[in-house]
Parts: structure tokens; C-alpha cells; sequence
């Protein structure tokens, strides 16, 4: 089969997503894409552009992801795209994404429109693809609402529609690859190894992060630190002040320049506490797992589906004993050191995933 995946924001964990697809399927899968800056601009002309790139070949399936206006995009290829099925991947959405309060397009309401483009999209193709369970039904469970916002002929009819054709597929990753940078002979730092490894966003909560190290920190409690990740913009002011106030805890501070770095940082880290306000999956969180970092996770969004339920209890904390039980695992790092975290992450790994998704395409391309 071949496959045309329509990418308009190629950069980051959307470009690895594609990239591995590729790599991993036993399907031709050619990749259509625009260069990963200016998202909102991506989301309003990037089908107009890559309407403008003919395939190689035509397509037998038509697989866009969540930036693209996918109705805008089939419109100026109907001349060629009517007759072949199409899918849509949702690696997040703008309905349910936590806008910044400073962003313009709140103030003057236009944020309304880049959900608009998500719905119309979603509405338009054969099949709705999302990458969590918890994801596919904050998006349709949130349509309601946001229809119902609208001044008359709101389609809430249309929301059903769009919930018979939606199905879970997990987001695939390359985890054995982190094998290659596992180092042969290290020894741990004898006190716990603390991680970040997101991105430098306020979604990411990372003043619940640092503030409970602050705290804990304050307690005579010792612990290393490795702080990964990368800014797009303007950071939050608490990693500033946490790389002068956590200074004597650092083992590594800021975005690593290469997979084997980055890796390796993976491979030396304890605990992963994780703060987020917002993710539909959570690919850092099972890369560090599958590096064996124990996590330690809020019970909401996705990350409940990532563990078996009658482990949450030792891998999940409730808001208002983070800092006490964060405490407990930096202190009993040798019980942390034993757990293996890798095990459940392993079901994400593209050996895993690969034939699953063949199959998942093999099977839209009986819809028309």
C-alpha cells in the first residue's frame, strides 16, 4: 500500500512520529511536509501549500495529522484525492490544549477557530485517529460545549458522527534505540538522581517541579538533578531559579544537542516526577521509563493508561502529598533502583506497534 502522510509542522516528536512510521511499516509511505515554525500559520495555509506538492504516486490512503486543515487541503485536490480514503492522526488538539492567558488570540477570542479547523477535520475524514484514550475522549467529550458556544445550527449531531469512526492508536516510539546509548560501566550517584526531561513550558507545570525540590532541598534531603528539555520562546522564570538555587544538585542543565547525551542522561536518572497540567500521551515520560526511571505521575490524563492498576498506587500520588511522597522515593533510592519501569513501556516500542498500525491502515482502505 502506499501512503501519503500529510505533515505541515515537520519538527520535533511530529517528525520522529513520521519518520519511524516510515521506517517501521511494511507500507510505502511517502512523507508531504512543511517546516515545524509558526504553527498557527500552519494550521491556516499549510493545506493550501501542501496542496501545491504533487505525490510521486497516487496514494492508496491519505494519513494527516492534527495541524493540517485536512477540508481545506482535500478541496484543492479533489481532482485527484476524491475517491481515496483518508485518516486523520491527533497527536494533540487545540480544543483541549491549555492556552497561555498572555496569547493575543485569547484576548480578541480567535482562539476558537484553530478548534474549529481540528472539528472540520476530524468531520471530514473516513477515520479519526487518537494517540491516547484519555485524548480521544477529552476531544469529543469537549465538542458539546464547544458547539453549543455558536449562535444557532450548532451540529451537535455531527459529534456522534465523529465518535463512530474514532479509535485509539498509541503513538509508536523507538525505545530499543536507546539501548545504543546505554552506557557499559557507570556507577549512580549515591544519593537519588532526580529528572526533567519536557519541555520548558508553563503546561508542563515546572514551578510545582522545582518548588517541591526547593522544599525538599530545605529538608537536609540530598538528591541529584538532570534538567533536559528545550525552550521555544520565552522560558518560565523558575528555571532560572532553580539552576542558581539547586546549583550543588546539578549533574546536567539544558537541552542536549544529541540523542547518544541525551540518552545517556536517561540511562543515569532515578526518579521522574512529573508535573503537567496537560499531555495527550506523554512521550517523554515512557522514554524515561524504558531507560528504567521510575515514574512518579499526577492520576490524570494519559499517563493512568500506561500502567496496570494495581501498581498506581506505587507509581501515582495524589495532589496534596506530592512533596512527602516525592520525599519518600529520593530518600529510599535503593528500593527505587530494584523497580522495573522499562517493562511497561515496552508495548509503545515500534516492534510492538508496527503491525498494529499496517493493520489499522489495511483496514481503512475498505471504506471506499
Amino acid at each position: 500500500m502506499r501512503i501519503l502522510l500529510l505533515e505541515p509542522f515537520y519538527t520535533g516528536s511530529h517528525k520522529k512520529w513520521a519518520d519511524e512510521f516510515r521506517q517501521f511499516s511494511k507500507h510505502e509511505i511517502e512523507i508531504c511536509s512543511l517546516p515545524g515554525n509558526y504553527w498557527k500559520w500552519r494550521m491556516h495555509g499549510g493545506a493550501v501549500s501542501l496542496a501545491k506538492i504533487t505525490p510521486s504516486q497516487k496514494p492508496d490512503l491519505i494519513l494527516a495529522t492534527d495541524m493540517l486543515d485536512l477540508s481545506t487541503y482535500l478541496a484543492l485536490t479533489k481532482s485527484w484525492s476524491h475517491n481515496i480514503p483518508v485518516a486523520i492522526y491527533f497527536h494533540e488538539n487545540q480544543l483541549n490544549y491549555p492556552w497561555s492567558s498572555t496569547d493575543e488570540d485569547v484576548r480578541l477570542q480567535r482562539d476558537n477557530h484553530y478548534a474549529f479547523i481540528n472539528y472540520t477535520s476530524a468531520l471530514c475524514a473516513d477515520h479519526v485517529f487518537f494517540n491516547s484514550q484519555y485524548h480521544k475522549d477529552a476531544f469529543i467529550n469537549e465538542l458539546p460545549k464547544f458547539l453549543k458556544a455558536f449562535p444557532d445550527n450548532n451540529n451537535i449531531d455531527t459529534i456522534e458522527t465523529i465518535a463512530n469512526k474514532s479509535s485509539v492508536l498509541p503513538l509508536g516510539l523507538n525505545l530499543k534505540k536507546f539501548d545504543t546509548c546505554r552506557p557499559t560501566k557507570f556507577e549512580k550517584p549515591e544519593r537519588a538522581v532526580v529528572l526533567w526531561n519536557h519541555r520548558w513550558e508553563y503546561d508542563k507545570n515546572p514551578a510545582l517541579f522545582f518548588n517541591a525540590l526547593f522544599d525538599i532541598a530545605s529538608r537536609g534531603i540530598d538528591f541529584k538533578l538532570i534538567v533536559l528539555g528545550e525552550s521555544y520562546g520565552r522560558k518560565p522564570s523558575v528555571f532560572d531559579i532553580a539552576k542558581e538555587k539547586l546549583a550543588d544538585k546539578i549533574l546536567h542543565f539544558g537541552y542536549a544537542d544529541t540523542f547518544e547525551e541525551y540518552g545517556k542522561w536517561l540511562w543515569m536518572a532515578d526518579v521522574l516526577p512529573v508535573t503537567s497540567n496537560q499531555d495527550f500521551f506523554g512521550a517523554s515520560v515512557i522514554e524515561a521509563m524504558y531507560c528504567n526511571v521510575v515514574p512518579f505521575l499526577p492520576k490524570r490524563l494519559a499517563y493512568p493508561e500506561h500502567l496496570p492498576a494495581q501498581f498506581h498506587g506505587t507509581f501515582f500520588y495524589e495532589e496534596d502529598d506530592f512533596v512527602n511522597k516525592l520525599q519518600r522515593r529520593i530518600w529510599d533510592v535503593g528500593y527505587v533502583r530494584v523497580m522495573n519501569a522499562q517493562q511497561y513501556a515496552l508495548k509503545y516500542d515500534w516492534s510492538n506497534l508496527a503491525k498494529f498500525y499496517d493493520d489499522q491502515m489495511d483496514s481503512l482502505i475498505m471504506l471506499k
